[in-house]
């Protein structure tokens, strides 16, 4: 028969962090080896979650290894127009290998409804992703280039009736330009309800704007970066990112089946596989979705693999259980 002791190291190594924090004072007492591992369960949820505003605080310095909280802080948004590192905003890759993990974590929990929202976020930013070789960043608002505000832009102009942004992405386009110096209330408000329509608004200058302005003339390579803008356009619209709709976390009831996600995901890839850029969405990578990981590096231009920071979260508080 297991003991309570086993039972905690077993749902740390499913990721249960959670529960594993929640049950610790009662199973190893309240001692410190208790607040601990509370401690560390609560960082692991943070990713688990993808609470990507508190990845890192003060308390995880004093319990959390340096390793782990670094890899974590590249995942982080700042909170703040000035806040350094400037994590997800230097580079999206480390957010979307941790995204991947998620993806899969939650496939091998069979917690549906909480992948297709992970797969729903991937889809909001993948944009961003393939800008970041054209920028040298990940869509910092601080730091737009010049270009998109050179003259004869339409970006962030309202009105204009030639431009193809939809009301919301040209008031976002607006706002990004000027958010770098509102005060911190201001830069959380534009990340927790404008950013993602920044994304969309950039995919729609470089991937499907029927009237070009010179917003993107500051593009070293705008056909190659227009193809993988359009990988994200169709990545929005497939079957599986639409599946969210039908999810608690959209706007109905069911949570779909693995059955239903597979075959989502199927006719997903047929329609992506179009894309010349992303032919290799169709190969069989050992992903429970498998070439998820191909096409986001096809948007990237660069390599994007699942991390592996749940995992050594896990490892980390199942060592210190064992202790």
């Amino acid at each position: 028969m297991h003991s309570a002791h086993d039972l905690l190291i077993a749902l740390a190594g499913r990721y249960s962090f959670g529960d594993v924090g929640a049950l610790a004072p009662a199973v190893l007492g309240d001692g410190d080896q208790a607040a601990l591992v509370a401690s560390v369960c609560e960082f692991g949820q943070r990713l688990l979650t993808l609470d990507a505003e508190d990845f890192h605080t003060v308390i995880d310095a004093q319990t959390v290894p340096a390793d782990l909280r670094r890899r974590a802080r590249a995942c982080h948004m700042p909170q703040t127009p000035r806040e350094q590192p400037r994590g997800a905003l230097d580079s999206l890759r480390p957010a979307y290998a941790l995204l991947l993990e998620v993806v899969e974590a939650r496939w091998r929990r069979r917690e549906l409804s909480s992948m297709i929202a992970a797969v729903h976020i991937c889809s909001e930013y993948l944009p961003l992703l393939a800008f970041e070789p054209a920028l040298g960043h990940a869509g910092d608002p601080a730091r737009w280039p010049e270009g998109l505000r050179a003259p004869g832009s339409r970006f962030g102009a309202m009105p204009d009736r030639d431009c193809d942004h939809t009301r919301a992405e040209r008031s976002a386009a607006e706002r990004t330009l000027r958010v770098a110096v509102e005060p911190p209330p201001g830069w959380r408000a534009y990340f927790d309800r404008q950013h993602s329509q920044v994304a969309g608004a950039l995919a729609t200058c470089a991937g499907r704007c029927r009237t070009p302005c010179s917003a993107l003339d500051w593009v070293p390579d705008l056909d190659d970066l227009s193809a993988r803008c359009r990988i994200a356009l169709t990545f929005a619209d497939t079957p599986l990112v639409r599946l969210r709709h039908a999810a608690p976390v959209g706007h109905g009831f069911g949570v779909p089946s693995p059955e239903e996600v597979l075959e989502a995901w199927e006719r997903s890839r047929a329609a992506l596989a179009k894309h010349e850029a992303a032919a290799a969405v169709t190969a069989d990578d050992g992903f429970p979705l498998p070439g998820l990981p191909s096409l986001f590096s096809a948007v990237a231009a660069a390599p994007v693999r699942p991390a592996t920071l749940l995992a050594d979260v896990a490892a980390h508080i199942v060592n210190l259980l064992k202790d």
